[in-house]
């Protein structure tokens, strides 16, 4: 199976790639508010330099966040396209799924990862956070294949379903920590907020330089992991982004708007003045 992983709910711009004989290509961009310019030409790269006709693909994942609002509305558009295009099946996985995942990758040895935390920088001063307990699950006994399948974040995901302040992550994690020992702790938030994390035992912030954004081959090497156990993929028309909260040019009007006893416009204010 060949499937195209697209990534944009940070900061980062990415796509992978795994073809159906297991060779594998990534680009990964810094986006910024580039998104919608970097990601056509990501795409053309992955498949230029794996050597796959875009019209070979056979499966589309993509991050539906949480994330950056616009970069999410590019990407899960960009996506529900191809897919549609290409009449070919869509599957979308969390960006803090995706980078717990990659954080599994990393634990050394065989066992489980233990505990981590996915962080990802939501601004205005919050961030959207997910805890796994990798320790706390095992491989399926019933599954053939047992030891080749890596457990799925999913599975073992304690959620903060909106927006916290680094003050409740912090909290919240060093809770976590008490009970597990250790929690490692990613994502772009986690470098945002990386003065305040790091000054509690237990949190561990080694790897949050390095796994910033969540990877797109992380991406496609869940999504296949997924699609084999028999997940569900998605119509384009259906898949909508997990925004988390309101984008923030709608905040920032509704921040405008009167409230309930101020007179409205500027006339009466000034009036009130010359009184």
């Amino acid at each position: 199976m060949t499937l195209l992983a697209i990534e944009s709910a940070t900061d980062s711009v990415g796509v992978g790639l795994i073809r159906h004989d297991g060779g594998s290509a990534e680009r990964v961009h810094a986006g910024g508010r580039a998104h919608a310019e970097l990601l056509a030409p990501a795409i053309e790269e992955v498949c230029a330099v794996s050597g796959t006709e875009l019209a070979a693909i056979e499966r589309i994942a993509v991050d539906i966040g949480p994330g950056l609002f616009t970069g999410l509305r590019v990407g899960v558009a960009t996506a529900k396209a191809l897919a549609w295009s290409l009449s070919v099946p869509l599957l979308g996985v969390s960006s803090l799924d995706i980078l717990a995942a990659a954080a599994a990758e990393t634990a050394p040895g065989p066992g489980p990862a233990g505990a981590v935390a996915a962080v990802v920088d939501a601004r205005r001063g919050e961030v959207f956070a997910a805890a796994y307990r990798f320790d706390r699950a095992g491989p399926d006994p019933q599954d053939p294949d047992r030891d080749a399948h890596p457990i799925d974040p999913g599975a073992v995901r304690l959620d903060q379903p909106g927006a916290i302040s680094p003050e409740a992550l912090v909290a919240w994690l060093s809770v976590l920590a008490a009970e597990t020992g250790r929690v490692q702790v990613v994502g772009d938030g986690a470098v945002r907020y990386l003065g305040l994390l790091s000054g509690h035992d237990g949190l561990d912030l080694d790897l949050a330089g390095r796994l910033v954004a969540p990877p797109p081959l992380a991406l496609a090497r869940l999504a296949l992991a997924r699609l084999s156990r028999g997940a569900a993929t998605t119509a384009p028309a259906a898949l909508v982004p997990d925004y988390r909260r309101q984008a923030d040019a709608r905040i920032n009007w509704e921040q405008r708007l009167p409230r309930p006893h101020e007179p409205q416009g500027g006339a009466g204010r000034q009036g009130a003045g010359r009184l």
